[in-house]
């Protein structure tokens, strides 16, 4: 495959990470899609680290550059959740608590956003704290504690909201 031994062991750990983010992006997608490594060589021969989508409706794998919007923000939520899983597994159980989700939420449609907030609500239940930064309005509804942050001439302010 032509692959270095830094590559090897880069694309080992890819694996496991495509493995634990598949088991996300799963829940995420009603079992549509999962990522699975890819070691095919690309553009100068070399290979190791790549991904694919396998889209169970279809039975076809396909490069990751053809999802939605809303499919790759999923996507890339499971591979920061399943990278978080996988250091947590070889790191002698440390918990990784918190994460933080900066947009995106923006290109997702309402049945899709509303798989997306279950999953993070499954997380925040399961014992992580989890904080979204958005400016869509419908998150407001489903996040009950928010730190609101106002911009203004002189600065910004913020301000605590706790409970809908």
């Amino acid at each position: 495959l032509k692959m270095t031994l830094s590559t090897y062991v880069l694309a080992a750990r890819l694996e496991s990470v495509a493995l634990a983010a598949t088991a996300r992006l799963l829940v995420m997608t009603g079992q549509r899609y999962s990522l699975v490594h890819d070691d095919t060589p690309r553009g100068n021969n070399k290979s190791g680290l790549g991904l694919q989508i396998l889209d169970s409706w279809t039975g076809v794998k396909r490069d990751t550059q053809t999802l939605s919007g809303g499919e790759s923000f999923m996507a890339s939520l499971s591979l920061a959740l399943g990278l978080a899983d996988v250091i947590q597994q070889q790191s002698g159980g440390i918990d990784i608590e918190t994460l933080f989700v900066d947009e995106g939420f923006g290109s997702l449609d309402g049945e899709t956003l509303e798989q997306v907030m279950d999953a993070l609500e499954m997380l925040r239940s399961g014992g992580r704290v989890i904080g979204v930064v958005s400016h869509v309005a419908e998150m407001k509804q489903r996040i009950a504690t928010r730190l609101n942050v106002h911009k203004g001439r002189n600065g910004s302010t913020v301000s605590l909201q706790i409970g809908v």
